[in-house]
């Protein structure tokens, strides 16, 4: 296993397969970061069920930075639909959220991420993209991002194809390691 670090200075989301995905999967992510940190998946998946995800990483690692407000979603479903998928997949509200209702032009085109990043006051270089889908890959590229793939929706070889930077099988492989005093973020990426 290889560690590596991503250092940006904000984290731009897509939502679907990407932070919205079904139970099953949503046990084996909350498993795989309770032993990455030490905790009983079991009790974790059992504790952060039907929980917004902040209020368990609230409880279980106190100490954390839980206050970064340095990433949005950007993504091609309506805003009611994205409201509707964020509340019902536990995850906090985010401050900043693009939708399909924001953009004249969607995915592949660049006009999702440029925007998300804007409203963090930062230009699409300063971020990395989280994407699932090839269209969303060749967005971030195109707006001047790095984009970090999973595999929950492609094929590695689509993603590759997309001009992806680096590829994971799933959200469990990045963790926010510290912030700079310069204002970038440090994401820690475990390759498998």
């Amino acid at each position: 296993m290889e560690l590596m670090k991503i250092v940006c200075r904000g984290v731009l989301f897509d939502l679907d397969g990407v932070l919205v995905d079904s139970t099953p999967a949503v046990a084996r992510v909350w498993t795989q970061w309770a032993t990455k940190h030490g905790f009983v998946a079991e009790e974790v998946v059992r504790q952060a069920h039907g929980r917004p995800s902040i209020a368990t990483i609230r409880d279980l690692l106190p100490h954390a930075d839980h206050a970064q407000d340095r990433w949005a979603i950007a993504t091609s479903c309506s805003r009611p639909l994205a409201e509707v998928r964020i509340r019902a997949a536990g995850l906090p509200f985010p401050k900043h959220l693009i939708t399909s209702s924001d953009v004249q032009r969607g995915k592949p085109d660049p006009e999702p991420y440029i925007k998300a990043a804007k409203i963090l006051a930062l230009t699409p270089a300063d971020c990395v993209v989280v994407e699932d889908a090839p269209a969303g890959i060749r967005a971030g590229k195109a707006a001047g991002a790095r984009v970090f793939a999973l595999r929950t929706t492609a094929p590695d070889i689509e993603l590759i194809e997309s001009d992806a930077d680096w590829i994971a099988d799933n959200l469990a492989s990045l963790r926010l390691a510290s912030t700079n005093s310069n204002g970038s973020i440090n994401l820690l990426f475990t390759e498998r």
